[in-house]
């Protein structure tokens, strides 16, 4: 009896341990969100067209930095085409090194996919050119269909800045 009384006695308050460790009353202290920017005192902060509105507006104010229509009949492709536009992003920011100033827009009609976005005017116009038959070639032998590289280009940086807070 001694011992069953024992090991209802530590249930007992392994049970209150558990009640007391799950239960926080403390109030938020370090709240983050993210793709919302603070706005600074001088206001002097720039953002571009895609940093302006806030991640909830995405759909009503502005469009979707990836297009796809390749899924819209049932398609099963969601996995792939996810993993092929973070593959598409990566490649394009590390062979446009330090070059684009926007976002990389991806678009995906059909068996085509269109990239478009902004970039410096730093480059000799022989070099962009190589980089984009460059870019399109390998990417269009990755995804097995054809690529098509649509690029703007602008003098500085601040040509894209759409405000400041």
């Amino acid at each position: 009896m001694n011992v069953i009384s024992n090991l209802s006695r530590v249930a007992q308050s392994l049970e209150q341990m558990v009640l007391n460790r799950c239960i926080h009353t403390t109030s938020i202290t370090n709240r983050v969100q993210s793709g919302r920017y603070r706005v600074t005192l001088k206001k002097n902060r720039p953002l571009t067209y895609e940093m302006a509105y806030q991640p909830c507006h995405i759909a009503h104010k502005k469009s979707w930095n990836s297009w796809n229509t390749s899924n819209i009949d049932g398609g099963n492709r969601v996995m792939e085409t996810t993993i092929e536009d973070m593959f598409i992003r990566r490649f394009m920011t590390g062979t446009w090194h330090a070059l684009f100033v926007s976002e990389i827009i991806i678009k995906r009609h059909h068996n085509m996919v269109r990239i478009a976005g902004i970039i410096l005017r730093n480059l000799d116009p022989r070099k962009i050119y190589f980089l984009t038959g460059y870019s399109e070639e390998l990417l269009s032998y990755y995804l097995h269909c054809p690529v098509k590289i649509e690029l703007q280009t602008v003098e500085k940086r601040e040509d894209v800045v759409y405000k400041y807070i």
